[in-house]
């Protein structure tokens, strides 16, 4: 049995996972960006003009049994769905029983008052943001977190494991942008105190490889020690597939949380500042890793 999917959003992460998508037969994929330029890759794909073809409007989808979206922040997220003033969303151009399933990092907040909306329109929204940056959507190994209930998962498991070796559910919908935004700001912190770490061992002239040995044996290792300073931060590569941008996006979503729950955290709050001061001053395509290169700036200006 075909299934009718359409992909929105064709940037570092969508496109690839895009690609996973279309090597099964039996997904007929339709793919739209506002960005026509990014179709281009697609035309070498084994798929192209079968079971694989491009979209030139939003209004091209509104067949389709299930969309997914994966679109760099609920500003742009939001007027797909709801539509802007003259052109419909998908809320009004899809068929009641469709399925709408935000992979981006959505502010939960925003899906928590979609989802009646889309609900009343008879579309089942599900938020399935995903973690693993560009290799593991090339891979088709993200691990994806997912909202919503327990048989309309079941529904689109199939279509999620092609992009992921690793599906979680979260719980009720917006549960999965809550913990995404949530895990990203762990991970922004770990990864900015291994590089002030990092920064005062340099300064000692102590050595960034051993350095980084001794965390990675003891009680200071994370995510961030093993797969960004050997990497990425010692050899000054700063290319460790996650724009400085996004990071810092969802750190404000992490941190608006802070009013949604009335729970103060002051290090997300330091963190979020810090990490918003490295994205004014650095340059816009700039890497999450280039936290450590803002670091050195203020040290040098100090």
């Amino acid at each position: 049995m075909t299934l009718k999917l359409g992909f929105i959003g064709l940037g570092m992460m969508g496109l690839p996972m895009l690609e996973n998508l279309a090597r099964e037969e039996t997904f007929h994929l339709r793919a739209y960006d506002r960005d026509p330029q990014r179709l281009e890759r697609l035309q070498a794909h084994p798929a192209w003009g079968q079971t694989l073809r491009p979209a030139a409007r939003l209004a091209d989808l509104a067949d389709c049994d299930v969309i997914i979206t994966m679109l760099p922040n609920s500003a742009v997220t939001n007027s797909v769905i709801e539509g802007e003033p003259g052109t419909p969303g998908l809320a009004a151009l899809l068929p009641r029983g469709a399925t709408l399933i935000d992979m981006g990092s959505s502010n939960p907040a925003d899906t928590l008052r979609l989802a009646p909306l889309l609900h009343e329109a008879g579309i089942t929204l599900i938020d399935a943001p995903v973690s693993g940056a560009v290799a593991k959507a090339a891979s088709g190994t993200l691990a994806i977190m997912a909202g919503g209930a327990a048989e309309d998962l079941a529904r689109v498991q199939p279509i999620l494991s092609r992009m992921g070796a690793t599906l979680i559910h979260t719980g009720m919908v917006g549960s999965a942008h809550a913990m995404k935004a949530l895990n990203n700001y762990v991970y922004a912190a770990g990864l900015l105190a291994a590089s002030e770490a990092m920064l005062i061992a340099q300064s000692m002239n102590l050595d960034p490889t051993v350095f980084t040995q001794v965390l990675n044996a003891s009680s200071g290792r994370n995510v961030a020690t093993e797969t960004k300073l050997a990497q990425f931060i010692v050899p000054g590569t700063f290319n460790g597939g996650f724009a400085l941008a996004l990071m810092a996006k969802d750190l404000r979503t992490a941190n608006s949380l802070q009013q949604l729950t009335c729970v103060p955290a002051p290090q997300l709050s330091l963190c979020t500042g810090l990490w918003q001061e490295a994205l004014e001053t650095l340059p816009a395509t700039a890497d999450n890793t280039e936290i450590y290169r803002y670091l050195q700036t203020r040290h040098s200006a100090g």
